[in-house]
Protein backbone atom coordinates (compact mmCIF):
# COMPACT_ATOMS: atom_id res chain seq x y z
CA UNK A 1 0.00 0.00 0.00
CA UNK A 2 1.23 3.36 -0.91
CA UNK A 3 1.57 6.02 1.73
CA UNK A 4 -0.25 8.72 -0.69
CA UNK A 5 -3.48 8.38 -0.81
CA UNK A 6 -5.90 11.01 -3.30
CA UNK A 7 -9.25 10.69 -2.34
CA UNK A 8 -11.53 12.07 -5.24
CA UNK A 9 -14.80 13.29 -3.84
CA UNK A 10 -17.53 13.08 -6.99
CA UNK A 11 -21.22 11.96 -7.66
CA UNK A 12 -22.55 9.65 -10.14
CA UNK A 13 -24.01 11.92 -13.27
CA UNK A 14 -27.97 11.07 -13.11
CA UNK A 15 -29.49 13.80 -14.99
CA UNK A 16 -31.28 16.32 -12.29
CA UNK A 17 -28.84 15.45 -9.44
CA UNK A 18 -25.22 16.67 -11.29
CA UNK A 19 -23.83 20.57 -11.67
CA UNK A 20 -27.74 21.52 -11.10
CA UNK A 21 -26.42 25.30 -10.92
CA UNK A 22 -25.85 25.01 -14.48
CA UNK A 23 -29.12 22.83 -15.83
CA UNK A 24 -30.99 26.46 -16.56
CA UNK A 25 -27.66 26.89 -19.27
CA UNK A 26 -27.28 23.30 -20.29
CA UNK A 27 -30.24 21.39 -19.47
CA UNK A 28 -30.32 18.59 -17.07
CA UNK A 29 -28.95 16.26 -19.55
CA UNK A 30 -26.36 18.73 -20.47
CA UNK A 31 -25.19 19.23 -16.88
CA UNK A 32 -24.98 15.57 -16.13
CA UNK A 33 -22.96 14.90 -19.25
CA UNK A 34 -20.27 18.12 -18.65
CA UNK A 35 -19.85 16.55 -15.02
CA UNK A 36 -19.39 13.23 -16.59
CA UNK A 37 -16.54 14.89 -18.72
CA UNK A 38 -15.14 16.72 -16.29
CA UNK A 39 -14.72 13.39 -13.56
CA UNK A 40 -13.28 11.63 -16.59
CA UNK A 41 -10.81 14.46 -17.28
CA UNK A 42 -9.88 14.42 -13.38
CA UNK A 43 -9.04 10.71 -13.99
CA UNK A 44 -6.72 11.33 -16.57
CA UNK A 45 -4.67 13.79 -14.65
CA UNK A 46 -4.95 11.34 -11.76
CA UNK A 47 -3.35 8.53 -13.83
CA UNK A 48 -0.32 10.71 -15.30
CA UNK A 49 0.21 11.61 -11.74
CA UNK A 50 -0.17 7.68 -11.04
CA UNK A 51 2.97 6.99 -13.69
CA UNK A 52 5.32 8.97 -11.93
CA UNK A 53 4.18 9.53 -8.41
CA UNK A 54 3.03 6.72 -6.12
CA UNK A 55 -0.52 7.39 -4.70
CA UNK A 56 -3.25 4.87 -4.26
CA UNK A 57 -6.63 6.30 -5.10
CA UNK A 58 -10.20 6.31 -3.37
CA UNK A 59 -13.29 7.56 -5.37
CA UNK A 60 -15.60 8.72 -2.65
CA UNK A 61 -19.59 9.14 -4.25
CA UNK A 62 -22.94 10.05 -4.30
CA UNK A 63 -25.98 9.01 -6.24
CA UNK A 64 -25.62 5.82 -8.08
CA UNK A 65 -24.29 2.40 -7.12
CA UNK A 66 -21.12 0.62 -6.55
CA UNK A 67 -21.64 -1.14 -9.75
CA UNK A 68 -22.35 1.65 -11.36
CA UNK A 69 -19.25 3.96 -10.50
CA UNK A 70 -17.17 0.10 -11.59
CA UNK A 71 -18.80 0.81 -15.21
CA UNK A 72 -18.52 4.38 -15.16
CA UNK A 73 -14.49 5.02 -14.21
CA UNK A 74 -13.19 1.73 -14.03
CA UNK A 75 -12.57 -1.47 -11.20
CA UNK A 76 -9.29 -0.68 -10.52
CA UNK A 77 -10.21 1.78 -8.20
CA UNK A 78 -11.51 1.85 -4.43
CA UNK A 79 -15.19 3.10 -4.40
CA UNK A 80 -17.28 4.21 -0.87
CA UNK A 81 -20.11 6.05 -0.31
CA UNK A 82 -19.39 9.66 1.19
CA UNK A 83 -22.24 8.69 3.48
CA UNK A 84 -24.69 11.41 5.79
CA UNK A 85 -23.60 14.94 7.52
CA UNK A 86 -22.46 18.34 5.38
CA UNK A 87 -19.41 18.27 3.24
CA UNK A 88 -17.28 18.64 6.24
CA UNK A 89 -18.17 15.65 7.85
CA UNK A 90 -17.80 13.48 4.96
CA UNK A 91 -14.02 14.51 4.00
CA UNK A 92 -13.17 13.82 7.77
CA UNK A 93 -14.47 10.03 7.40
CA UNK A 94 -12.67 9.87 4.29
CA UNK A 95 -9.95 10.50 6.11
CA UNK A 96 -9.70 8.54 9.23
CA UNK A 97 -9.62 4.93 7.78
CA UNK A 98 -6.87 5.84 5.59
CA UNK A 99 -4.60 7.23 8.64
CA UNK A 100 -5.55 4.13 10.63
CA UNK A 101 -4.23 1.98 8.00
CA UNK A 102 -1.18 3.49 8.12
CA UNK A 103 -1.03 5.77 5.13
CA UNK A 104 0.85 9.27 5.99
CA UNK A 105 -0.24 11.90 3.27
CA UNK A 106 -4.12 12.30 2.26
CA UNK A 107 -5.17 14.55 -0.59
CA UNK A 108 -8.39 15.30 -0.96
CA UNK A 109 -10.17 16.62 -4.22
CA UNK A 110 -13.41 16.96 -6.08
CA UNK A 111 -14.25 16.59 -10.60
CA UNK A 112 -15.34 20.59 -10.64
CA UNK A 113 -11.99 21.92 -11.02
CA UNK A 114 -10.78 20.83 -14.54
CA UNK A 115 -7.45 23.14 -14.12
CA UNK A 116 -6.27 21.12 -11.54
CA UNK A 117 -3.37 19.00 -13.11
CA UNK A 118 -0.98 16.15 -12.43
CA UNK A 119 2.00 18.57 -11.84
CA UNK A 120 -0.33 20.32 -9.39
CA UNK A 121 -1.29 17.18 -7.64
CA UNK A 122 2.23 16.21 -7.20
CA UNK A 123 3.04 19.45 -5.96
CA UNK A 124 0.70 19.01 -3.40
CA UNK A 125 1.95 15.76 -2.13
CA UNK A 126 5.40 17.20 -2.07
CA UNK A 127 4.23 20.00 -0.22
CA UNK A 128 3.33 17.71 2.41
CA UNK A 129 7.07 16.89 3.21
CA UNK A 130 7.49 19.87 4.73
CA UNK A 131 3.54 21.80 5.85
CA UNK A 132 1.09 20.35 7.72
CA UNK A 133 -1.69 21.56 5.25
CA UNK A 134 -1.96 22.11 1.53
CA UNK A 135 -4.70 24.19 -0.10
CA UNK A 136 -5.66 24.97 -3.46
CA UNK A 137 -7.23 27.93 -3.19
CA UNK A 138 -10.15 29.06 -5.40
CA UNK A 139 -11.43 31.97 -6.95
CA UNK A 140 -14.67 32.02 -5.43
CA UNK A 141 -13.57 31.51 -1.99
CA UNK A 142 -13.29 28.06 -1.41
CA UNK A 143 -10.32 25.53 -2.07
CA UNK A 144 -10.16 22.96 -4.44
CA UNK A 145 -8.15 20.99 -2.83
CA UNK A 146 -6.82 20.18 0.43
CA UNK A 147 -3.91 18.11 2.13
CA UNK A 148 -2.73 16.68 5.02
CA UNK A 149 -0.21 14.95 7.00
CA UNK A 150 -2.44 13.97 10.32
CA UNK A 151 -5.79 13.66 10.80
CA UNK A 152 -6.87 17.22 12.13
CA UNK A 153 -10.79 17.48 12.33
CA UNK A 154 -10.95 20.77 13.66
CA UNK A 155 -10.43 21.88 9.47
CA UNK A 156 -13.53 20.90 8.41
CA UNK A 157 -15.78 21.79 11.44
CA UNK A 158 -17.95 24.71 11.66
CA UNK A 159 -17.17 25.84 8.07
CA UNK A 160 -20.11 27.54 6.22
CA UNK A 161 -19.90 25.25 3.24
CA UNK A 162 -20.71 26.88 -0.39
CA UNK A 163 -20.02 29.92 0.96
CA UNK A 164 -17.03 32.32 0.24
CA UNK A 165 -15.91 32.07 3.67
CA UNK A 166 -14.23 28.62 3.25
CA UNK A 167 -11.12 28.93 2.54
CA UNK A 168 -10.16 32.00 5.23
CA UNK A 169 -12.10 30.21 7.48
CA UNK A 170 -10.12 27.05 7.24
CA UNK A 171 -6.75 29.13 7.24
CA UNK A 172 -8.30 30.69 10.51
CA UNK A 173 -8.62 27.26 11.91
CA UNK A 174 -5.22 26.08 10.90
CA UNK A 175 -3.50 29.03 12.04
CA UNK A 176 -4.81 28.80 15.53
CA UNK A 177 -3.44 25.54 15.64
CA UNK A 178 -0.33 26.24 14.41
CA UNK A 179 -0.40 24.47 11.56
CA UNK A 180 2.13 25.01 8.41
CA UNK A 181 0.42 25.79 5.50
CA UNK A 182 1.13 25.56 1.25
CA UNK A 183 -0.77 27.18 -1.12
CA UNK A 184 -1.03 26.12 -4.67
CA UNK A 185 -1.98 28.26 -7.73
CA UNK A 186 -5.69 29.67 -7.35
CA UNK A 187 -7.96 27.71 -9.87
CA UNK A 188 -11.80 27.85 -10.90
CA UNK A 189 -14.68 25.38 -10.31
CA UNK A 190 -16.91 25.43 -13.22
CA UNK A 191 -19.99 25.93 -11.19
CA UNK A 192 -21.91 28.36 -12.99
CA UNK A 193 -22.50 29.38 -16.68
CA UNK A 194 -20.36 32.37 -16.52
CA UNK A 195 -17.27 29.75 -15.83
CA UNK A 196 -18.29 27.38 -18.75
CA UNK A 197 -15.48 28.86 -21.06
CA UNK A 198 -12.69 27.65 -18.76
CA UNK A 199 -13.76 24.34 -19.84
CA UNK A 200 -14.02 24.78 -23.71
CA UNK A 201 -10.82 26.14 -23.54
CA UNK A 202 -9.52 23.25 -21.76
CA UNK A 203 -11.19 20.78 -24.08
CA UNK A 204 -9.25 22.30 -26.83
CA UNK A 205 -5.88 22.57 -25.25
Amino acid sequence: MSSNRLIIFTRYPEPGMAKTRLIPALGADGAADLHRQMAEHTLVQVQKLQLKYPVGVEVRFVGGNHDLMRCWLGRDLGYVLQGDGDLGARMARSLQPAFSAGVTQIVIIGTDCPQLDAVLLEQAFEALHQRDLVLGPATDGGYYLIGVRRFVPELFAGIAWSTPDVLQQTVAIAQKLGLAIAYLSTLSDIDYPEDLPIWEQIKQA
